[in-house]
């Protein structure tokens, strides 16, 4: 059980038999009485914002959260499938609870998914991934008015900013958080 003294910001908590996250929080102290929690809360499962001012008396329970290791299989229409690494489980995530994962997803990539009892969450993609650039324009020598980054396309088709050394076909590595590209990979 949580208190109200506990919540901060990226707490998970159940409400009414919903998981809820804290995006914002403000502690108000007023010149009379007990001190308020004022907090926007997110559900988790429906993505609906609202804030809420709690007392310091009241109490919440934790979010029934678990997190599964399973590999991304295909996309079927609107819909990512993904398979338990353990029990061979299928579950399909809506292309909302992928949301822009999908940009560094490809077939048999490991991911994290986030559970609330037996339904999915969302994705937690790892920090690197490796992708085979699928278009680089050529780069010419001494053209430097362009900088030291040229765009490319991945084969996700992400597109991105990378040095100008880097040409279609090659491996590279990029960082999921922030979608920025990190080093060339040598096979």
């Amino acid at each position: 059980m949580y208190e109200a003294s506990d919540l901060r910001k990226n707490l998970k908590i159940q409400i009414d038999g919903e998981p809820y996250v804290v995006t914002d929080f403000q502690f108000v102290k007023p010149g009379k009485g007990q001190a308020l929690y004022r907090c926007k809360l997110k559900n988790m499962i429906t993505g609906s914002q609202f804030e809420r001012t709690f007392r310091s008396v009241d109490s919440f329970e934790e979010a029934d959260l678990q997190e599964k290791k399973m590999q991304y299989l295909y996309r079927e229409e609107n819909k990512y499938c993904f398979m338990d690494n353990e029990t061979f489980e299928q579950v399909y995530l809506t292309v909302d609870q992928v949301a822009n994962a999908a940009d560094f997803m490809v077939e048999n990539v490991d991911v994290d998914i986030l559970f609330f009892g037996d339904k999915p969450l969302g994705i937690t993609l790892p920090n690197f991934v490796d992708l085979t650039v699928t278009k680089a324009d050529p780069w010419v020598k001494g053209d430097t008015a362009a900088g030291n980054a040229k765009p490319v396309v991945v084969e996700t088709g992400y597109q991105l900013q990378a040095p100008p050394f880097v040409e279609e076909g090659e491996k590279i590595r990029i960082d999921t958080r922030t979608g920025e590209y990190v080093t060339r990979i040598k096979d």
